[in-house]
């Protein structure tokens, strides 16, 4: 009888150690498994705000990126393009509006996950950040209709008032030519520098100064919202590229975005948004990563 109880004893015992084996191996595999699952999200973008795609941009740059009065939201050409890009990414868009002339340092401190602002690609910009080219646009003149000055280009420009975005290529594109016209002799340009391009533009409606200069994009803008008042002083000059900013060496961010954007190539969305805004001179239809991404 002693016998039988021993190894019944013995058996429950090996019954009990088999149980807790099991158990322990359970919560082994448990771990492994959240171990093994970690890297998958490590290797996604790393965002301020879960879910959420957070994008600054300076918003008074129509038809690019502006807010529209009557929904006090952010719209525009890229801020559509963004939007479609962040729901293929699986996230939401959300538009927080920064000066033009501190939004690549912004990024850099991570206020912002990308910028989506008509960043032209430049290699000073380019050292600063990376970029997936998205657009194209040259730079352009808006003067009063008739052209009373016969401003053909920014040599036209000595002894002038010229207004201009703070931060932009074409402050300085005018302050070079600023410079040539010094060097020639002739009255540097008066150049009037604002933070807020539609802030430029009412310098020229209310006879402030004689030209503004900008992207042609939104040379054509005004010239549709103000049918018959100005017109533009002479060609679309210096087209280069714009670009999706993404901060410097973000891998991840730049893989997953160019991803999103190549898709929205193929499927059509690019094309339709690039017509929605009347921007076919401006669609892109190659891209270099090389180029871009350093």
């Amino acid at each position: 009888m002693l016998s039988m109880f021993l190894k019944a004893g013995t058996r429950r015992r090996q019954l009990s150690i088999l149980v807790t084996s099991m158990s322990v191996l359970a919560v082994l595999m448990l771990l492994l498994a959240a171990c093994g699952s970690a890297p998958a999200s490590n290797n996604g973008p790393d965002l301020i705000t879960p879910g959420v795609l957070t994008v600054g941009s300076d918003t008074t740059y129509p038809p690019q990126e502006y807010i529209d009065t009557a929904t006090h939201q952010a719209a525009g050409f890229d801020v559509d393009l963004i939007s479609a890009i962040a729901n293929k990414m699986g996230l939401k868009a959300q538009v927080v509006t920064a000066p033009f002339d501190s939004i690549i340092q912004s990024l850099a401190a991570k206020r912002f996950d990308v910028v989506i602002s008509a960043v032209s690609i430049t290699p000073v910009r380019q050292k600063q950040a990376d970029f997936v080219p998205y657009f194209n646009a040259g730079e352009s003149l808006l003067v009063q209709q008739g052209n009373p000055k016969n401003i053909k280009g920014t040599a036209d420009l000595c002894g002038l008032d010229v207004g201009v975005q703070n931060g932009t290529i074409e402050q300085t594109d005018l302050q070079t030519a600023s410079d040539a016209c010094k060097k020639a002799g002739k009255p540097e340009i008066n150049m009037t520098v604002l933070q807020d391009q539609t802030a430029v533009i009412q310098l020229l409606q209310t006879n402030r100064v004689v030209a503004t200069y900008q992207d042609s994009p939104v040379t054509d803008y005004y010239l549709k919202q103000n049918p018959g008042r100005f017109e533009v002083g002479g060609s679309v000059v210096s087209a280069a590229p714009e670009g999706i900013v993404i901060r410097k060496g973000d891998t991840a961010m730049f893989n997953a975005v160019q991803s999103a954007f190549n898709t929205l190539k193929s499927d059509g969305t690019y094309r339709s948004l690039i017509n929605k805004w009347g921007l076919t001179n401006e669609a892109i239809t190659t891209i270099d990563r090389r180029t871009y991404f350093a």
